[in-house]
């Protein structure tokens, strides 16, 4: 029996004792929310760099109107796992989600005060299901199906966006912009892309007098958004002043340095976070108008990055309280009932069941910063290894350990 023959049967056999999920973290480390939560008692922003990768699904770049799905890479249910590989050089995937890219973040000095957090890609080949460097792109967004991404090059703000078909590996359209775009995020749906634009480079770093480790470049030059039409490449341009939040007034400047916008699940919202607000989040629509928290968005939380489940009923959690070094909660998106779930760091749904999360290892290895990636589910104490191991970096002051950071996509 093969690695993938016992996978599926570790799967089937964690389905057969699921009781029924009852009602109920532009890409973030558990160090870098400790981190974050201490710098906003210090009104410091955070420098952590975050490619925004929802589960969307493209259309055609011609049409926009109809979804991509990959034709042959994977199938649509099976678990791809590699624990022996980390970074991984081979597919990842489980039930309706891929890691379709993953990039390796470094601090580039400037001065003995004064760095740039750079990202190195890597984008999954579709005829080979192996990942492959793309060192032109500083920012990829993977839409579903993994056949298009939105890719930004090397200096930021960038001019213009490119659509990359990832089958050819080549850009089939340029968005030109008259401001520089330095944050990406399709719809759900796939038909929409939100470009977050900035003055400068968000991914500045400075080094405060008397400390030994970097922070993001204050204040935040974040300056608004556009939202596109992916099939026309048509959009429009709407200011955000840092001051606009309508929930949170006295905390709407504090934003990090690199705090990107994103639509809700519905499209009907742009949404981001706001570390220092009362709330950690804000909504606007579609032109830029700040708006209230939706409804069916207040269990939102902007730093886990699974967010809403496939069906709509949950929401992925922040760390279990005490049981912070391995455990998550699962919050009903109604009635706010949160349950226990395994993993560190919630990443992306799986199924309505199962997701893809962050883990440690145990024993002598038992560390907050060596991780691997797992599926856990709701209501089961197993877990499935989909990578190898993080290599432990919770002490480089720098912050430019190189450890890889996931980027995935539904399929």
């Amino acid at each position: 029996m093969n690695v993938e023959e016992l996978l599926r049967d570790a799967l089937r056999e964690q389905a057969a004792e699921q009781p029924p999920a009852g009602p109920g973290f532009a890409d973030w480390v558990l160090a870098v929310r400790r981190r974050r939560r201490n710098r906003r008692l210090a009104s410091v922003a955070a420098a952590t760099a975050a490619v925004v990768a929802i589960a969307v699904a493209v259309p055609l770049l011609d049409s926009g109107k109809h979804d991509v799905r990959p034709s042959g890479v994977v199938e649509p249910e099976r678990v791809s796992a590699h624990p022996s590989q980390s970074p991984p050089r081979d597919l990842i995937a489980a039930g309706s989600t891929a890691l379709a890219a993953y990039y390796v973040p470094t601090t580039v000095k400037r001065s003995a005060t004064e760095a740039v957090s750079e990202r190195a890609y890597w984008l999954l080949d579709r005829k080979t299901g192996k990942y492959v460097k793309a060192p032109r792109w500083s920012v990829v967004a993977v839409a579903p199906g993994m056949k298009t991404a939105a890719v930004l090059e090397k200096t930021l703000p960038a001019s213009r966006i490119g659509l990359l078909d990832l089958t050819t590996g080549k850009v089939a359209r340029w968005i030109q912009v008259d401001h520089g775009v330095a944050g990406l995020a399709f719809s759900h749906d796939g038909r929409q892309l939100v470009a977050t634009t900035y003055g400068e480079n968000p991914d500045q770093m400075v080094k405060p007098k008397g400390s030994n480790g970097w922070s993001g470049k204050e204040p935040s030059s974040r300056t608004g958004f556009y939202v596109f039409d992916v099939g026309s490449g048509n959009g429009s341009w709407s200011e955000v002043k840092l001051g606009g939040d309508a929930n949170d007034p006295m905390g709407a400047g504090f934003i990090n340095s690199r705090q990107d916008f994103a639509l809700t699940r519905d499209g009907k919202y742009i949404w981001a976070g706001n570390p220092m607000g009362n709330i950690g989040k804000q909504f606007w629509d579609l032109t830029g108008a700040a708006k209230p928290v939706p409804e069916n968005a207040k269990y939102l939380v902007w730093y886990v990055d699974a967010w809403n489940s496939p069906s709509g009923k949950l929401v992925a959690g922040d760390f279990a309280g005490e049981k912070w070094r391995t455990s998550s909660y699962v919050v009903d998106a109604t009635t706010g009932k949160k349950t226990e779930i395994h993993g560190q760091q919630l990443l992306a749904w799986a199924d309505d069941k199962s997701l893809v999360a962050w883990d440690i290892g145990k024993g002598a290895k038992e560390s907050e910063y060596h991780q691997r990636l797992v599926l856990v589910t709701i209501g089961s104490d197993k877990e499935v290894p989909l990578s190898g191991f993080r290599k432990d970096s919770g002490t480089d002051p720098d912050n430019s350990s190189g450890r890889w950071e996931p980027v995935f996509a539904e399929r």
